[in-house]
């Protein structure tokens, strides 16, 4: 099971989250990675966590001020990124540009998605992974396996529907071990969470919660 933690610009300190989920991540068979702003990349990925970016921009070497080129991620340590996170949305073109991007840098891809349809269309796209996310569930501390798990197994048979090797990740109010191992038997392969962990005052005892069912 993945477990990707987006630190999103909440104000933890990044490294010290990174510290944690590395510990954990040695009691596990999980995968835990974290995903911290872009100017923390480097930093976070020095503690020997998986180390993921929020974003890439379709853009190659050139003239893009204030965009995020994936070739810049992965120096700085990056193993993967995310594209279009209900917060961060592209155009179906742009994604699919992105998802080129990361590739073109050797970056594994999480593409996000609000519903099962929309999840097919971002499996035709070929990246490694897709999320489902209902936007109105981020953050709400309600995980959507337990709010409409329809989405969640339905997501799995649109993508599986398009291209079997894309795996599907389940987000959106994750924050305890049961949400994942609820997530796990709709089908998921992995969970995308936020606050559960970021926001959390002990977040190793958090990420420890969330894996010890598994």
């Amino acid at each position: 099971m993945f477990v990707l933690v987006n630190l999103k610009t909440y104000p933890c300190d990044s490294v010290a989250v990174a510290q944690a989920a590395a510990e954990v991540d040695e009691t596990t068979d999980a995968r835990i990675a974290v995903a911290p702003q872009a100017a923390h990349l480097e930093a976070v990925a020095e503690t020997g966590v998986e180390t993921w970016a929020q974003h890439v921009d379709p853009i190659e070497y050139g003239s893009n001020t204030g965009h995020t080129l994936a070739e810049s991620v992965a120096d700085a340590g990056a193993a993967g990124t995310l594209i279009n996170h209900s917060e961060h949305r592209l155009t179906l073109d742009a994604i699919d540009g992105s998802v080129r991007a990361a590739e073109r840098a050797g970056l594994e891809t999480v593409v996000c998605a609000n519903n099962p349809a929309q999840i097919g269309a971002a499996a035709a796209l070929g990246p490694d992974a897709v999320a489902v996310e209902p936007p109105e569930l981020i953050g709400s501390g309600t995980p959507v396996s337990q709010a409409d798990p329809d989405i969640v197994s339905d997501a799995v048979e649109a993508a599986a529907a398009v291209d079997s090797d894309v795996t599907v990740l389940c987000g959106a109010g994750i924050s305890t071990g049961d949400d994942v191992v609820a997530a796990g038997e709709l089908g998921s392969k992995g969970v995308l969470l936020a606050s559960g962990v970021a926001k959390a005052d002990d977040p190793a005892a958090a990420l420890a919660d969330l894996v010890e069912p598994l």
